[in-house]
């Protein structure tokens, strides 16, 4: 289990950017704790997400996709988390909601592969990897779904930027989070 904590001004800020990884981490259906200024913070970051999202995809893609190629033997994770990165982003691009769980996502897509990798990596380090005639296969679907992503990013409704609303609504609720805190 991994357990992230930001300074709530520099979360707040990284959701002004095009970072993905701050919106996963907030609309995770993982949460351990939560208060009325999370569900709050959550209503006002619907307004963060922009089309713009879709860079943070391709970066995590491609950074995915080079550790992937490193490996020898290759293993199923890397590849996993190629997939579950581009298959993020076009949904985001698509729909304008979060949604980072893999097999949840494949739902959607129907990709006839990713069942077979995900019970591959389940079933233990002896059916992990994957033999070399497979990286041609997967290396054409992840240009592929490159190729899915750029045309969602293209044809998507989301807003170039969050608007000042949205800014403005960040900055209150930091505000009252950072009193709370000076009052406890």
């Amino acid at each position: 289990m991994d357990i992230v904590s930001h300074d709530v001004r520099k979360f707040f800020g990284l959701l002004l950017k095009k970072n993905g990884y701050v919106l996963e981490q907030l609309f995770s259906p993982l949460i351990v704790h939560t208060t009325p200024e999370h569900a709050e913070l959550k209503t006002v970051a619907h307004g963060c997400i922009t089309k713009y999202h879709s860079h943070h995809y391709f970066g995590f893609a491609e950074t995915q996709w080079k550790l992937f190629l490193k490996e020898s033997p290759r293993r199923v994770k890397p590849l996993l988390y190629v997939y579950r990165v581009l298959l993020t982003g076009i949904h985001l691009m698509r729909t304008g909601i979060i949604e980072a769980n893999l097999v949840t996502l494949n739902d959607g897509f129907r990709l006839p592969y990713i069942a077979d990798l995900v019970a591959r990596k389940l079933g233990g380090p002896e059916k992990s990897t994957l033999e070399d005639a497979d990286v041609t296969f997967h290396e054409s679907e992840y240009q592929r779904l490159r190729g899915d992503l750029q045309a969602a990013h293209d044809a998507s409704q989301l807003p170039e930027l969050p608007s000042d609303k949205t800014r403005n609504a960040l900055n209150d609720l930091l505000v009252r989070i950072r009193l709370r805190s000076v009052a406890r």
